[in-house]
């Protein structure tokens, strides 16, 4: 399993994490997408997770990708 940790802007409340979960979720490989509003941190788990398209998820969730990814492996 794999984790990705990106710093996300422009999110303020519940509907801002279900917004960017619903469309990251939808990338291949996700499993399980954590939003964290106060932190602007949005973790992403899953198998052979694609960094562009979770990046392009969250931004047509109408969100910006602010920071470079942490990767884990579990």
């Amino acid at each position: 399993m794999t984790e990705k940790t990106y710093t996300v802007s422009g999110m303020s409340c519940g509907h801002c994490a279900a917004s960017i979960t619903e469309e990251v979720v939808d990338v291949a490989g996700v499993t399980n997408v954590d939003v964290d509003v106060p932190s602007g941190l949005v973790t992403v788990h899953g198998e052979s997770l694609d960094d562009d398209a979770v990046r392009a998820a969250i931004v047509e969730a109408g969100y910006e990708v602010t920071d470079g990814v942490r990767n884990a492996v579990a």
